[in-house]
């Protein structure tokens, strides 16, 4: 029989969909008695390069689509980390009706593209419940750029060898990559918070939420990947409920940067969520000094968290070769006791890849 849910001190947690089952996504769902939960529910085509047909592609989204439908009628809850379609979507509009939506601040630390779907999703919404345009509002508060340094402490201080030079080039050149976009952070007219007819949107950055027992906590953005990824900045998400704690990371990419995998030791939670790096990308938009920190960081996790499931996937699990490619991982998890899950072997099954590859 096909296991429906984790349960957890009598938390019940859905791996509803992810990369491992044939379509992008990163969606799970928490009921915790207090609150129902539905993370980043969404789900888009595989890549050109993942070993299946369109019309196959097309079919495996249309397949998650049904099944993220019926947990978005469920929830109370409903977040978005950050604005890419395999965390959310502006055609599921139904999804989000009568919600309180937890979700990424459009307004600042979110690249160009981020915003443009930002903005378009919430005037879709607001037309939908109101039949009028959405008003955009003057900012009155200018928005800062925080000090890096201590923010990326571990990461920036790492010693590179050969790439230490480049390393450099690449940290001078985000930084002025952000000065240039908190211009127009502090141009862009606001998107505001609503609630009209019981649908309810809120901007989530570094705030925590309280319903009942149960707290759902976000970070401060962080980066999609790499420091000062063009790709943008993730809310992850911390839920603490009745001696629970889940934590969700959203895209951090393995996690990539040392402090992510540090401040994920810190929380320490009982039940873990990890996007893993995108080794299909192998040496494009993933260089292999990156691979290794990721693989690193992940190894550190593994040693240093009390959870005994890891759920791994997301990004990784597109890869035909990811169990080759991040071997240590695994073998390290084996050492110590852990357990690391794709979605899809939750539910005894195969990551789709790996059986296509």
């Amino acid at each position: 029989m096909r296991k429906k849910y984790l349960e957890f001190s009598g938390v019940k947690i859905v791996p509803v969909w992810s990369d491992s089952m044939g379509a992008k996504s990163f969606s799970i769902y928490v009921d915790t008695g207090d609150i129902r939960i539905l993370i980043d529910p969404s789900a888009s085509v595989m890549h050109p390069s993942f070993p299946l047909d369109e019309r196959e592609k097309g079919q495996l989204v249309d397949k998650a689509i049904t099944l993220l439908s019926k947990y978005a009628k469920k929830a109370d809850v409903i977040t978005i980390t950050h604005y890419h379609y395999d965390h959310y979507k502006p055609s599921l509009l139904e999804f989000y009706l009568g919600k309180i939506l937890l979700v990424k601040n459009p307004n600042q630390y979110i690249n160009e593209s981020q915003r443009k779907r930002a903005e378009e999703f919430f005037s879709l919404l607001y037309k939908h419940l109101t039949q009028k345009e959405i008003k955009l509002y003057k900012r009155q508060e200018k928005v800062g750029i925080p000090d890096f340094s201590e923010k990326l402490k571990k990461a920036l201080s790492r010693d590179y060898g050969d790439y230490n030079e480049r390393k450099k080039e690449l940290i001078r050149k985000g930084l002025s990559w952000i000065s240039r976009l908190s211009e127009k952070w502090n141009n862009w007219e606001i998107i505001p918070e609503l609630d009209i007819k019981g649908t309810r949107w809120i901007f989530a950055d570094g705030r925590e939420f309280k319903f009942g027992g149960t707290i759902i906590k976000f970070q401060e953005p962080m980066f999609h990947g790499i420091e000062f990824s063009r790709v943008g900045w993730v809310i992850p998400i911390v839920i603490k409920t009745h001696g629970v704690k889940i934590l969700y990371s959203s895209d951090l990419n393995g996690p990539i940067i040392e402090d992510y995998a540090d401040w994920i030791i810190r929380e320490n939670p009982d039940i873990l969520f990890l996007d893993g790096p995108a080794t299909y990308m192998i040496p494009y938009t993933l260089n292999l000094i990156n691979f290794r920190r990721a693989i690193e960081n992940l190894i550190t996790i593994i040693d240093n968290v009390d959870s005994q499931i890891i759920f791994l996937d997301h990004h990784v699990t597109r890869d035909p070769k990811f169990r080759k490619r991040i071997k240590k991982v695994y073998e390290e998890a084996n050492e110590t006791g852990k357990k690391i899950l794709a979605f899809s072997e939750f539910y005894g099954k195969k990551p789709l890849a790996e059986t296509l590859g």
